[in-house]
């Protein structure tokens, strides 16, 4: 597991500062440490199979660290099953310098619901959560929490504006309000609320009720893609 998060986190720069508690504390880190090495091992199969169908697809990498924004402003690479093709950027700047409403699209919500840059086996990970497995080693190293807001890149934290403190009072979730809430068929700016809503009302009842929500929620794969 450790080789695994080595070579998908080369190249991200650690922090060197030491921010103040996150919200919860050492009951929620308990937990999640908890959760996550139990969903590790209960799970190793399906990550094994996972790992083969995104290697025998088209032989790229399997696994993928994007720069996310964590607690306090710390960059960390939170990593996925790969579901896009190697040359992403590429495409998708092609893709929206051709397309006008998909451009607008990407302006608006940073989502495309038609996206090209994702693989035929990556549109299915994403349809059912499962390209985000690998956030389990990110919540073992710390860097993220079974339940909290969804990690997001810079471009994405100005627009919370001055909700941006309520975001980097947490570490990042691998679900939440807004994953049971509708997901990307909800606004950005709902998104915000349900993030700061989350950071100034957490228990830990309530991360207990989100996690038993999460599992309609893929089930029926609402606002997922």
């Amino acid at each position: 597991m450790r080789d695994v998060a080595k070579s998908a986190t080369a190249g991200f720069p650690q922090a060197d500062i030491d921010f103040p508690p996150p919200i919860g504390g050492l009951l929620k880190r308990s937990f999640d440490i908890a959760g996550s090495l139990a969903g590790l091992i209960a799970l190793s199969p399906l990550f094994v199979m996972i790992a083969l169908l995104v290697k025998f697809s088209d032989g790229g990498s399997i696994f993928y660290g994007h720069r996310r924004i964590g607690r306090g402003g710390r960059i960390f690479p939170c990593l996925k099953f790969r579901t896009m093709v190697p040359d992403g950027e590429r495409v998708l700047t092609a893709y929206l310098a051709a397309n006008p409403d998909a451009n607008a699209e990407w302006l608006s919500t940073r989502k495309l619901k038609n996206d090209p840059r994702v693989t035929r086996v990556g549109a299915v990970l994403r349809k059912l959560s499962l390209d985000e497995l690998p956030q389990i080693i990110n919540i073992l190293q710390g860097d993220m929490s079974l339940v909290g807001p969804r990690p997001v890149v810079r471009d994405e934290l100005e627009i919370y504006g001055s909700a941006a403190v309520y975001y980097l009072k947490s570490r990042p979730g691998l679900t939440g309000l807004w994953q049971v809430s509708g997901r990307n068929d909800v606004s950005y700016d709902s998104r915000v609320a349900f993030d700061r809503h989350y950071v100034e009302n957490w228990s830990m009842f309530g991360d207990i009720r989100i996690i038993i929500r999460t599992v309609p929620a893929v089930w029926m794969s609402r606002g997922s893609y």
